[in-house]
């Protein structure tokens, strides 16, 4: 039996790729330094699990059959290789493992051959190593191992036939083996999440995410371990920082071969010299390992470690010796130019190894939000201002609301916005909001509020649906309870329902407005990107916070898989202010405000309340009130007020 040593230097030591590799010649783990760290954490006893994250054709099925080798030579004890797939584990993994056992002298004498040798089950040394994959829980569950492997965690099925998931089967095979050890590795897939710095290092890392922002669950795995990030050195300025696909440069227009002629690394830093294909060996010899929390020092000593018994690492597809940045920008420039969400996500998963928002590019960062402000203060009412409404966002431990005022071709002002806190099951929150809603701002009341009441089962922080039915009908002149629905054949409908009130018997009738969803968050959005130059603006006071702009960037709107009909992706679950937005738009649309054409000038006049109650009222483009919504001084364009001209409506 050879002595225990690091799978990194054992494959050095024993593995000779033959010529018709890639890579012919001795096993090189330096090639692939970022890989070396992870294969070690496997072996070294001091984690229970370790988890790798980075993209393809970064080295990471080389470390797994190093580290299979180093056990079954010095330590031999049943291994379980979990693939995606059948196929993959017989048409891919099963191959290199049997070319693994020849390339190694040390273990090609321990192969059991003959008969006893199968696809997915080999005798090595007295143990067994045996391919299990992610469809079949059986043969994750047949054998006990002291290893566990998942290769490419993202591409399996959550739940194996009512079993379980392939990662929590697999650690349950361990059980027996007061040393076993689970290594999980994948590129990532869906989710949202932002950087940044670290106050210890100065370093730019990934933050943590909430479970609403990450699908991925190999990022998932990768959030509860150490959380170390590999950096380069820059060849210029010889400060460290962590490579991601925001450092690389290149022509976002014209033909990708361009793209890969002239793609570059920046420092973010500032160093003019650009960062080259010829830097990135040194880069990467000179590249360390290192987590939040951790110095450069530490770093380069393997201390101040996170306490956790699980070692994760993240490493960029910028890194792979086996890609140029070049075709790394050929690759990504393609997929955006196709318009196709897969593409992109392929490339950005694949080619980068990070997570994939499909957001499609058509949301502004949250700071072209704030610039949005105009010189007035909060409370203030512009000139121009005729109506205000507002819109409130229920949620399990707080009432989110946003005012907003109303002119001439929709054009608005924030007027304000803020949260009022405490159980919304409870009536106080509830008072606060009459009052609210009852203040004067300048010579103006609210004159429609639009509050959610929906409700999702098993939505973690499901709102108190009948409160908000007990809070419009109370305030029914002016109050209505709404609920959104991602598909609907109008923007908004207004029906009668009857509604029990929590813990009584008799019913009552209320108005419950349907609204569409997509069609009210898309018109904040397109307003965010409106003309300066063109009536119709939406504006914000000018002292206005982070938080509010990041909220209204929160969410995107992208294409369906198969093209039938869009989506909102979340980013972040703090999107309460866009759901107000919407909704204060929706009550100012149910008024009519969008039929309001010249002189913003102009007082409002008080809006009669529309005809309540009728349970067939279903509004196709004429929702209910919006014959009495004020009309001042208004100019008929394309023949009547509001109407239809050619080409479409106004």
């Amino acid at each position: 039996m050879a002595p225990p040593t690091t799978p990194d230097e054992w494959g050095a030591k024993n593995r000779t790729y033959p010529a018709t590799t890639g890579v012919p010649g001795p096993r090189n783990p330096r090639l692939t330094p970022y890989m070396i760290p992870l294969g070690r954490a496997a072996t070294s006893g001091g984690y229970s699990k370790v988890v790798g994250v980075t993209a393809a054709q970064a080295g990471k099925t080389e470390t797994i059959l190093d580290i299979i080798g180093e056990r079954l030579d010095t330590r031999p004890k049943p291994i379980i290789y979990v693939g995606p797939s059948k196929e993959f584990n017989v048409d891919q993994f099963e191959p290199r493992l049997m070319g693994l056992f020849d390339e190694a002298p040390s273990l090609a004498s321990k192969v059991v051959r003959g008969r006893r040798m199968k696809k997915t089950k080999k005798i090595v040394a007295g143990v067994s190593i045996r391919l299990a994959h992610a469809g079949s829980s059986t043969a994750i569950k047949s054998d006990p191992a002291a290893l566990g492997l998942v290769d490419e965690y993202d591409e399996m099925s959550a739940n194996i036939k009512g079993q379980g998931d392939p990662l929590g089967l697999l650690e349950a095979r361990g059980d027996t083996h007061a040393d076993f050890v689970t290594l999980v590795v994948s590129t990532p897939s869906n989710g949202f999440v932002e950087t940044e710095i670290d106050p210890v290092s100065g370093l730019e890392f990934f933050k943590l995410g909430t479970d609403e922002e990450i699908q991925s669950p190999i990022w998932r795995q990768f959030q509860l371990g150490t959380r170390h990030h590999f950096a380069w050195q820059c060849p210029h300025c010889d400060e460290y920082f962590v490579p991601m696909q925001k450092h690389l440069v290149y022509r976002k227009e014209g033909l990708p071969a361009q793209a890969r002629r002239e793609a570059y690394v920046q420092c973010p830093y500032g160093c003019v010299d650009p960062i080259l294909d010829e830097h990135k060996e040194k880069m990467n010899e000179t590249g360390l390992m290192i987590a939040p929390g951790q110095t450069i020092e530490d770093a380069r000593a393997d201390r101040n470690l996170p306490d956790t018994n699980t070692y994760s690492q993240w490493t960029s597809g910028l890194c792979s010796p086996f890609q140029t940045f070049g075709q790394r920008a050929e690759r990504i420039l393609t997929a955006i130019q196709t318009g196709e969400t897969d593409k992109r996500q392929t490339a950005t998963n694949a080619a980068f190894g990070e997570l994939f928002t499909p957001i499609g590019g058509d949301v502004p960062e949250w700071d072209a939000i704030r610039q949005l402000a105009q010189p007035y203060k909060e409370f203030d009412i512009p000139t121009g201002a005729l109506i205000l409404t507002c819109g409130v966002d229920v949620q399990k431990n707080r009432l989110v609301y946003a005012v907003r005022a109303w002119g001439a071709r929709s054009e608005s002002w924030l007027i304000t916005r803020g949260e009022i806190w405490g159980p919304t099951e409870e009536e106080d929150v509830w008072t606060s909001l009459a009052e609210l809603l009852a203040s004067r701002f300048g010579a103006m009341h609210i004159v429609r509020t639009f509050v959610d009441a929906g409700f999702r089962p098993g939505k973690k922080d499901a709102v108190p649906e009948h409160k908000v039915y007990e809070f419009a009908r109370r305030f029914s002149r002016t109050v209505y309870a709404t609920k959104g629905f991602e598909t609907r054949p109008t923007p908004l409908s207004v029906n009668r329902i009857d509604v029990n009130p929590k813990g009584g018997r008799a019913k009552y009738g209320l108005d419950l407005v349907r609204l569409s969803t997509d069609f009210f968050k898309s018109w904040v959005h397109e307003r965010i990107r409106w003309p300066e130059d063109q009536p119709g603006g939406w504006h914000l006071f000018e002292a206005i916070d982070e938080d509010y702009c990041k909220q209204i960037v929160s969410e995107a709107r992208t294409k369906k898989p198969g093209g039938a009909g869009f989506t909102w992706i979340v980013k972040s679950k703090q999107n309460h202010f866009l759901d107000c937005e919407a909704l204060a738009y929706a009550a100012a649309y149910m008024i009519g405000i969008q039929r309001l054409r010249d002189d913003p000038t102009a007082q409002a006049k008080p809006a009669p309340e529309p005809k309540r109650g009728d349970p067939k009222s279903e509004p196709e483009h004429e929702p209910a009130g919006a014959a009495q919504a004020p009309r001042p001084q208004a100019k008929r364009e394309g023949g009547f007020l509001g109407g239809r001209r050619r080409g479409g409506y106004l």
